[in-house]
């Protein structure tokens, strides 16, 4: 115990020294380690290789994703060309058994895809696929994409070779129509029957119902039911004017309803009679486009756009408009049947390898067409 000496102040009459007993208190502290300091020994850097490059984010725009896959599809091309040289001599459906593609004119009057000396065949006749004349940039076009194969076995998958298919579709088709006698051929047959199917549920024709005055989630202007109709009325009216002249096409969904309404009877004779008219070539690039689109409207519309069997049609058209009318082309048809998921992706986003894998799909199914028909 110590002793600490303190002044303290006392009445005049009494005045001393008085030594208090202060007990001082301990200091508190505590170790936090008890080992000896060390420097750290740096070890020596054995990486192969530059080091790695920074993060970046992940990218959000169209374009930006739509490069990106590019450049993973040229990567992935790299690769198989690299897999396809170490093939084993056994594998011959997986390496590629031609160096040169190119485009002949035989006497017959087609023109001829070859591999090296071997054409390109049907493959349900087994014979060399003939294309038209009249169609040099079709001819171009598939031995385009059967240059850019690096395997045999890609050619067994018919979304490698789009163009090579329906050509080969149209080429079954014309064969049908030469056997038929002057009747409808069988495959003439059952396409125009699986082509009206889609007449009752065609996508330029089902628009959103009205949405109520108290509606809060219907805030965007314009709703997308106007867009629908400000979108499918320029067509209606080509085709009701030029090609299905006095037919009536009506929305096949009523105000507030899910369930489709067919359309009137005398429309869908009028509309198989024209179906069953076309020629082997058109119907093979109509067939296409209704099944990519999902619309009978929209695809007959490409269709008459770019068939020489119309250039007449589409000449009359443009005369008698009053204001220059633009070329129902790709861009319009993709855009016409998917304006309703455009609408909702351009609200709550889009799904990455989903939304944008169909946007460009659409519209290299309905490339094809063009070429096919044109």
């Amino acid at each position: 115990m110590k002793r600490v000496l303190v002044s303290q102040s006392f009445p005049s009459n009494i005045k001393s020294q008085k030594l208090l007993p202060i007990v001082a208190a301990p200091l508190s502290y505590r170790c936090l380690h008890a080992s000896p300091f060390r420097a750290a020994n740096p070890l020596p850097n054995t990486a192969a290789g530059p080091p790695p490059s920074a993060p970046v984010p992940a990218a959000s725009q169209y374009g930006e994703r739509v490069d990106r896959r590019r450049r993973q599809a040229e990567l992935l091309r790299r690769g198989q060309d690299l897999r396809a040289s170490q093939m084993k001599p056994g594998s011959a459906m997986k390496k590629r058994f031609w160096k040169d593609v190119n485009v002949r004119q035989d006497p017959d009057g087609h023109h001829h895809v070859y591999l090296d000396a071997r054409p390109v065949k049907n493959p349900s006749t087994k014979t060399p696929l003939p294309i038209p004349t009249s169609k040099p940039h079709l001819a171009t076009a598939i031995a385009l994409e059967w240059d850019l194969l690096v395997s045999a076995q890609q050619a067994l998958r018919s979304h490698h070779i789009p163009l090579t298919s329906i050509a080969s579709r149209a080429h079954d088709i014309s064969l049908q129509d030469s056997t038929s006698r002057g009747s409808i051929s069988k495959v003439r047959s059952e396409i125009m029957e699986n082509l009206i199917r889609y007449l009752d549920t065609d996508t330029l024709l089902c628009w959103a119902p009205e949405a109520a005055a108290s509606d809060e989630i219907e805030v965007v202007q314009p709703s997308l039911r106007e867009l629908q109709i400000r979108t499918a009325q320029p067509v209606i009216a080509y085709l009701t004017q030029n090609i299905w002249p006095g037919v009536e096409l009506r929305p096949t969904l009523d105000s507030g309803s899910i369930l489709p309404t067919a359309q009137p009877p005398a429309t869908q004779a009028v509309i198989k009679g024209w179906i069953a008219g076309l020629p082997a070539w058109e119907l093979a690039g109509l067939e296409r486009a209704v099944l990519a689109g999902k619309s009978m409207c929209v695809a007959a519309r490409l269709v008459c756009e770019w068939s020489a069997e119309y250039r007449q049609v589409q000449d009359l058209w443009r005369r008698n408009s009053e204001a220059p009318q633009q070329r129902f082309g790709i861009e319009q048809a993709a855009e016409a049947c998917s304006l309703e998921v455009r609408w909702q992706t351009g609200r709550w986003g889009e799904v990455e390898d989903t939304h944008d894998v169909e946007k460009e799909d659409i519209r290299r199914q309905f490339g094809s067409v063009i070429l096919v028909v044109s």
